[in-house]
């Protein structure tokens, strides 16, 4: 009898949906803020991309937005909580516009600078790689609830990029990802599907 093929890894980021601040352009990392009605309904249309898709797993930032996404697009109540997802710590820049810190600071960008008071580039860079470890330990279709920031980040660690470049990698909210390995060549990650959003409105300066 032949062997029956593991399923391959395959990883679909979620970022949530809208928030105030999100629509306002604001950095929100660690204030635990909701999704608005906008946002439920987005996350709502992500469940009709999902039907008929198994997932093996289901994780997700502890932050409230990425688990009422979550609950919203079908995928459970109850997701691994995994603090690896939440969001950048802000720190100082918490609330802020990038247009009000580049006053101050005109070339700054959160993915080279980091944050004063709070998350640096390395130190994101090496969570992501934490979780990045821990996923590939994994077979299947993972799903993972999490924010702008972080999700660029991770993405770009998953092709082996320095943070900084995830600067070129935005994700608009309630839009999937995914992220999986070369079917020619399968110890080439990839990025397969990137910012697909079912509910697309234009994101505001920020």
């Amino acid at each position: 009898m032949r062997p029956i093929p593991a399923t391959p890894l395959r990883l679909f980021l979620f970022r949530h949906g809208e928030t105030e601040w999100s629509l306002a352009g604001q950095h929100t990392g660690r204030t635990d803020i909701p999704l608005t009605q906008h946002g439920e309904n987005e996350a709502r249309e992500l469940a009709s991309h999902l039907r008929e898709i198994q997932f093996a797993h289901v994780m997700s930032s502890p932050l409230r937005r990425a688990l009422q996404t979550c609950e919203l697009a079908g995928l459970g109540v109850d997701p691994e909580i995994t603090p690896e997802l939440s969001e950048w710590d802000y720190g100082d820049y918490e609330g802020k516009r990038s247009a009000e810190i580049h006053r101050q600071f005109p070339d700054w960008t959160v993915y080279r600078d980091g944050c004063p008071g709070g998350e640096m580039p390395e130190q994101v860079s090496a969570r992501a790689d934490r979780l990045i470890a821990r996923l590939k330990t994994m077979k299947g279709n993972i799903a993972l609830f999490a924010h702008g920031q972080i999700g660029s980040a991770v993405a770009v660690r998953w092709i082996g990029l320095a943070v900084a470049e995830a600067r070129h990698f935005s994700l608009g909210t309630a839009s999937l990802s995914i992220l999986s390995f070369d079917p020619h060549h399968p110890g080439v990650p990839v990025i397969a599907s990137w910012n697909a959003r079912p509910c697309v409105r234009p994101d505001p300066e920020r």
